[in-house]
């Protein structure tokens, strides 16, 4: 028998009538190498593995933090909490996650699994405690050659850490793991990142952390609700492997916008996004397309550099800007370096006080999810029904490129003739969908042409009522001349901080689109000739919009 069932009989407290999951948690309950996780009654309990499990036997599912349905000594072994021998392990009950993550460790080769109800940890026992002897027989006793009983001390728990509420931001930390860095750096990088998980203090409501290996190819190790809590993460940092392979870190901001933030992958609604680049040296590729996209999507981008190239090592860089281009924006905040890998204790502290600083986090408002977009329809005789639902075709066209929702951007309506229809205001349709379906289904009025009393309503009417800090819109889309002045009624708009797009058709004088538009003029005046026609001012709209927006910020 191992030395810990030979430990347990002598004690006398090998039994079968101790040997069963209702044992206390200082007194460990005996399992088998196949005994999962799910098996036992209790969230927290002590548990003593048996000697030379068969390791291709065991199933282990995760790495750190592993499903339910995994072996418990298979997933002590794995984590390196037990060897062959055996021994006590404490097993910590979690709740379920998705993602489980596989490797390779001490002989364990754990599996990746999608998704999972339960999940559990392990830990490291601390040695049998002799303070069970109102239930240990005489042979207890004699064996230990003592006759005195046992005092028993007590356990000091370890102060239970507390998410950081005032750090409420969804962060992907991508970690470079190229050749550059090397394995030793490499953990030196992961020590890092694991004081800086602790000093942010992961779980929530607080910062919700994810890690993305920088290489040749990108890979997402866990995502934002693998791992809940600072301890978690640090265990689960530790057991990154080292890659190796180029620098691509443009590739792995790509994957990190494209994969990583995703609602499927717990990001949460309304937290701030940041990506924390970690570079030792330079990256290999170029960063500039995949910040953009960072941007456009309301990711803060965050820079840290490690070993900066030296003049000597700058004839080596092919964009010596990869900084500045690849942060949310070049004003010093979204940078950070440090010298090397080595004595970085004095970074962690005003790095995770940059990371939770979410007032000056530029990015998080972008021109998709922080604009009141206001339509202003020509509904006048001229237009016809045919030629008004290609109208509603274009603006319903411009409307979906948009991030609708009560804390995103917002979309109102209004039709006007000689008099002004309210259709919805900005806050009758909070959902994308609702929204869209309102607009398709605008009815058509028939009438006269007076524009500018149309651009007095809006400003009265749809934008003067608060409307929250989003920058404002109106696009008026009008077929013919009007029978009153525009140009005052536009410039009382515009004195408002709304800005003005015009879309013409047919007989429209350009002089009034003109007159009623936003400078420069040549970008927020559009006209064709034709109903059928105006589908293709539907993306320079939107990229008008969105230009205007990020020149404004």
């Amino acid at each position: 028998m191992s030395t810990w069932f030979a430990v347990l009989h002598v004690l006398g407290i090998l039994s079968l009538s101790c040997c069963t999951f209702g044992s206390e948690l200082n007194v460990p309950t005996p399992i088998s190498c196949g005994t999962r996780s799910v098996d036992l009654p209790d969230a927290r309990q002590l548990v003593l593995c048996p000697a030379n499990c068969t390791l291709w036997s065991l199933s282990v599912f995760g790495s750190g933090v592993y499903a339910s349905i995994s072996s418990i000594c298979g997933a002590a072994i794995h984590r390196g909490i037990i060897s062959l021998s055996g021994g006590p392990v404490e097993v910590h009950g979690l709740q379920g996650r998705t993602n489980y993550l596989s490797s390779y460790a001490h002989g364990v080769q754990s599996q990746s699994l999608s998704q999972w109800s339960s999940s559990f940890t392990i830990a490291r026992a601390i040695s049998l405690p002799l303070e069970v002897s109102s239930q240990t027989s005489s042979s207890a006793t004699v064996a230990s050659g003592a006759a005195k009983k046992p005092v028993k001390k007590p356990v000091k728990k370890p102060p239970p850490t507390t998410a950081n509420r005032d750090c409420p931001v969804d962060m992907a930390l991508l970690l470079d793991s190229s050749y550059n860095i090397g394995q030793r750096r490499f953990i030196l990088q992961k020590n890092f990142v694991s004081k800086l998980a602790t000093m942010l203090k992961v779980g929530t409501p607080g910062p919700h952390v994810g890690v993305v290996q920088t290489s040749e190819t990108p890979r997402t190790e866990f995502y934002l609700t693998n791992y809940t809590t600072a301890k978690d993460v640090t265990f689960a940092i530790k057991e990154i492997p080292y890659i190796g392979g180029n620098t691509n870190t443009g590739k792995a901001i790509l994957h990190t916008v494209r994969n990583f933030f995703n609602p499927d992958f717990g990001v949460r609604r309304g937290y701030p996004r940041v990506i924390v680049v970690f570079v030792d040296g330079w990256p290999s590729d170029n960063v500039e397309e995949a910040a953009v996209l960072a941007r456009e999507s309301g990711i803060n981008v965050f820079f840290v550099s490690v070993a900066k190239p030296s003049p000597e090592e700058m004839s080596l860089v092919s964009d010596q800007d990869f900084m500045r281009k690849a942060v949310c924006k070049d004003n010093e905040f979204f940078t950070f370096t440090m010298p090397s890998w080595f004595s970085t204790n004095k970074f962690v502290k005003p790095l995770a006080h940059k990371l939770c600083s979410i007032d000056q986090m530029l990015c998080s408002k972008t021109c998709y999810n922080s604009v009141n977009l206001g339509f202003l329809i020509d509904g006048s005789s001229s237009v016809g029904d045919g030629n008004f639902r290609l109208v509603l075709d274009l603006i319903v066209s411009i409307a979906r490129s948009f991030d609708i929702s009560d804390i995103g951007s917002r979309i109102g309506a209004i039709q006007f003739t000689y008099d002004q229809r309210m259709e919805f205001n900005f806050n009758d349709h909070i959902t994308k969908d609702n929204a869209l379906r309102a607009l398709q289904n605008i009815p058509y009025m028939s009438g006269g042409t007076a524009t500018g009393d149309a651009i007095n309503y809006a400003v009265r009417s749809l934008f003067k009522p608060r409307t929250g800090s989003n920058r404002k819109y109106l696009i008026i889309i009008t077929d013919g001349q009007s029978y009153d002045d525009v140009r005052g009624p536009a410039m009382a708009a515009q004195r408002e901080g709304i800005t003005v797009f015009t879309v013409g058709v047919a007989w429209a004088p350009m002089e009034d689109l003109k007159a009623m538009a936003s400078e420069p003029k040549e970008s927020h005046v559009f006209f064709t000739r034709e109903f059928t026609g105006l589908a293709q001012f539907q993306q320079p709209i939107v990229r008008g919009i969105c230009r205007d927006f990020t020149e404004f910020n």
